[in-house]
C-alpha cells in the first residue's frame, strides 16, 4: 500500500523531505569569531601574525642552537597556531563586550558566561522608565543584585530591591553590584569575575530554599503611567447614541 505523502511526518507540506542543517565545523566558528573581532579590533590580524611568527622564530632559534631546525620548526607550528588562537579568543571576548556595552540587558548577557554556581533570572527584577535594570542571581554566596545604568539612578533601584529581599530573607547575604563605566562601578568585561569572587556562605539545600522563596516573591512590575486604566475604562453610552 502506497504511503500518503501528506501524512508522512518525515516529509513537508509539498511532499519533499526537509533538508538537514549542516553541522558547523570548528574552523567555521573560528572564522566567524575572527570576522567579528576584526570589525571591532582591526589590529587583531597583525597581533595574531606577530605571535605566530614569534613562536616559529623561537622554535627555529632553538633548533639552530641545539639541533636540526627542521624538527623544531615542525614542533613549533602547532604551538604557533595555538598561540594565535589564544590571542583571538581573548580579543574576541573583549570585542563581544564592546559590542553590547551600554545596551539594555548587557549585564545579563555577561552574567550568562558564568556556567557553574550561580542561577540568574532572564528577566530583570526591577526597572524604571529610563531603562535602568536590576538582575538577580542566587548562589552559595547568597543573593546578588546587579544593576546597570547611571549610578545616581540605579543605586535607588538596588537599595529598594535589597530591602524587599531582606524583609523575606533576613539572614541571607545580599550583595549589590553596579555594572558600568562610572565611578565605583564594575566594567562589563569584569562583571562575571567580580560575581565569582564572592565567598560561599550557604549550603546547597539553603540555596534551593532561597530560590523557592524568591520565586514566590515575584519579579518586576512594569511602570504604568498615571491616568485612566484602559482595561477599566467604560464607554460613554450617551455619546455612542449621539446624545
Amino acid at each position: 500500500m502506497a504511503r500518503n505523502k501528506s501524512t508522512d511526518p518525515s516529509t513537508g507540506v509539498d511532499g519533499t523531505k526537509p533538508k538537514k542543517q549542516k553541522k558547523q565545523r570548528w574552523y567555521h566558528q573560528v572564522w566567524d569569531a575572527y570576522k567579528m573581532t576584526r570589525t571591532e579590533d582591526p589590529a587583531v590580524t597583525w597581533i595574531m601574525l606577530a605571535v605566530f611568527v614569534g613562536i616559529l622564530a623561537v622554535a627555529i632559534g632553538i633548533g639552530l642552537a641545539w639541533g636540526p631546525w627542521v624538527y623544531t620548526l615542525i614542533v613549533g607550528l602547532p604551538f604557533a597556531f595555538l598561540g594565535s588562537l589564544f590571542v583571538l579568543t581573548r580579543r574576541a571576548e573583549t570585542a563581544a563586550y564592546s559590542r553590547i556595552d551600554g545596551q539594555p540587558g548587557a549585564a545579563r548577557a555577561a552574567l550568562g558566561t558564568i556556567r557553574r554556581g550561580w542561577t540568574f533570572d532572564d528577566e530583570p527584577v526591577a526597572l524604571n522608565p529610563q531603562q535602568d535594570l536590576v538582575f538577580r542571581g542566587i548562589g552559595r554566596a547568597g543573593v546578588v543584585l546587579v544593576g546597570e545604568g547611571p549610578s545616581h539612578r540605579v543605586s535607588k533601584l538596588l537599595d529598594a530591591e535589597k530591602r524587599r529581599i531582606t524583609r523575606v530573607l533576613p539572614n541571607v547575604p545580599v550583595t549589590t553590584i553596579q555594572c558600568g563605566n562610572g565611578e565605583d562601578q564594575v566594567p562589563l568585561k569584569k562583571l562575571a569575575r567580580q560575581v565569582q569572587k564572592l565567598r560561599p556562605t550557604l549550603t546547597k539545600p539553603e540555596v534551593a530554599e532561597v530560590s523557592k522563596r524568591l520565586r514566590a516573591l515575584g519579579g518586576a512590575k512594569l511602570p504604568i503611567p498615571k491616568g485612566i486604566d484602559p482595561t477599566r475604562a467604560r464607554p460613554d453610552r450617551k455619546g455612542m447614541r449621539g446624545r
